[in-house]
């Protein structure tokens, strides 16, 4: 089916483009959203007349978007979410779970704004794309982590893989270890005693 686009749609094209869909995208997304008409002759003068109106809404709806983006671009959100030790996440981090935290943050979002290619599924940081306006976009840094005090170090740049800590640890336990039970430590004061002189 040929639609007119009324709003840049991503990935399609640009407003008053003629563009041609599958016909269940145009129906069930694009008619039905508003963001499109069934490219006939009439509704290519209905375009023709409405169009001063549209890019001048485009404009202010760019305008309002570019304050919020501005707001929310490079903000870093933090998801707490339970791991194994190699950091595999037991789930997944998904656009549901990130829209739930910038809520949560007073930044309020719909689940199509967000772009995530495929779901987080280990610790670490992410950028995400929010795309506020089709022509106006935000990043925001996801960091997944098991607790706040990782996150913390995740976002210093620290290895917070627990292997390494608990290599860490070992090390430091047996360095103290070794100064106790150090023979020369223990015996090295004590002066050997003289040989005793034969008596002739």
């Amino acid at each position: 089916m040929e639609v007119i686009l009324l709003e840049r749609v991503a990935k399609l094209g640009q407003m008053g483009e003629v563009v041609r869909v599958r016909d269940g995208f145009a129906r069930n997304f694009l008619l039905k959203r508003g963001k499109a008409l069934r490219a006939t002759e009439a509704n290519r003068a209905k375009y023709d007349g409405m169009k001063a109106e549209l890019e001048a809404n485009n404009i202010k709806a760019k305008g309002e978007a570019a304050k919020v983006a501005e707001k929310i671009d490079g903000r870093d959100i933090v998801i707490i979410r339970q791991a194994s030790e190699s950091g595999q996440l037991f789930g997944s981090v998904s656009v549901r779970d990130i829209v739930a935290a910038l809520a949560a943050d007073g930044v309020t979002v719909s689940r199509p704004q967000v772009w995530l290619d495929t779901p987080i599924k280990a610790i670490g940081q992410q950028k995400v794309t929010i795309a506020v306006h089709p022509e106006v976009e935000a990043n925001v840094t996801v960091t997944v982590a098991r607790s706040a005090d990782e996150a913390e170090r995740i976002k210093r740049g620290e290895d917070i893989s627990t292997r390494q800590e608990d290599q860490d640890a070992a090390a430091e336990a047996l360095a103290a270890a070794g100064e106790f039970f150090d023979p020369e430590a223990q015996h090295g004061d004590e002066a050997e005693p003289a040989p005793a002189a034969e008596e002739k």
